[in-house]
């Protein structure tokens, strides 16, 4: 299922820039694709002292085999609660997802979901052992296996070395490592990630992104991503779905894919106007500018 836009937003559709046409390009080849994850109508409710209060509507977007879909949006737009759906943690009011072709009825190991808290490692086991636990809880793997697999894993998110160590002991940026290599262990079909970066400052950050990419580049897993940052959003997917905030609603979705310099500008001012609106003539990824946009998003 191809995104949704509702008809009563005011949405830029005009092909006004060389990204849109960047994007046309590679739509034919998608749709002879299945798709890995549908999402199709999705509206999510959550209970308020006064009723229900919804968080997104009628949102709808596929994922394909081995593609990075980034969502992206102000607080307040659903997101994080579209990605805690997509793991099995909300249950939609309305819709329904689908991974490979078949319905969610609850979490699962298809499924594995990196936050953006440092606190999401258990404290008393070692880097290792946290690495192994999944596998081992699962029942995926015997204890000897899941260790070696750890161990493989840490070895690719560069963290051999700090096998024995406590989580206590590492950075903010190494400790997403080890929650990347964790959730990579289990190889999911669908590797959920919200806002994994957004603690670390800007150098750890854009290093993080870097390393994530080239894990992709030799692992080709799928990802959902969850940001609020333009310029991340960019870097990271191929794909991007734009939302629209109380409740949560399609914007636009762009290509993010093969983009030139000049078309990923193109790409970031037509966001700044999809989310600000009104013309956008400066660089959306000068410092400034993007300070004062993440602090609007936040």
């Amino acid at each position: 299922m191809s995104a949704v836009l509702e008809p009563f937003d005011a949405i830029d559709t005009g092909r006004d820039c060389a990204a849109c046409e960047a994007g046309d390009q590679v739509a034919d080849g998608r749709l002879a694709q299945p798709s890995r994850l549908s999402v199709e109508g999705v509206s999510l409710d959550y209970r308020g002292e006064r009723g229900p209060i919804r968080a997104t509507h009628r949102v709808g977007f596929d994922v394909l085999p081995s593609e990075r879909f980034v969502l992206l949006g102000a607080s307040g737009c659903g997101k994080s609660s579209l990605l805690k759906a997509v793991g099995g943690f909300l249950s939609p009011t309305e819709g329904r997802i689908l991974v490979d072709g078949r319905p969610i009825d609850g979490p699962g190991p298809d499924r594995i979901a990196v936050f953006q808290e440092f606190d999401q490692l258990p404290p008393w086991k070692t880097v290792l052992e946290n690495v192994a636990f999944p596998l081992i809880a699962s029942g995926s793997s015997p204890r000897k296996a899941a260790l070696e697999q750890a161990r493989h894993w840490l070895a690719r998110v560069g963290l051999a070395d700090f096998a024995s160590a406590f989580p206590h002991q590492l950075s903010g940026g190494m400790k997403q490592r080890v929650a990347i290599a964790r959730a990579l262990a289990m190889k999911p079909r669908v590797l959920l990630m919200d806002e994994p970066f957004a603690a670390l400052d800007a150098l750890t950050r854009r290093r993080m992104q870097d390393e994530l990419l080239a894990l992709w580049e030799q692992e080709r897993f799928t990802l959902l991503f969850v940001t609020h940052s333009i310029e991340e959003a960019l870097i990271v997917g191929h794909r991007v779905l734009v939302l629209s905030p109380h409740p949560g609603r399609v914007r636009a979705e762009l290509n993010a894919q093969g983009l030139t310099p000049a078309q990923r500008a193109a790409q970031a001012n037509r966001i700044e106007r999809l989310l600000f609106g009104g013309p956008a003539a400066v660089d959306a990824f000068s410092e400034p500018v993007a300070a004062e946009r993440a602090a609007a998003l936040n």
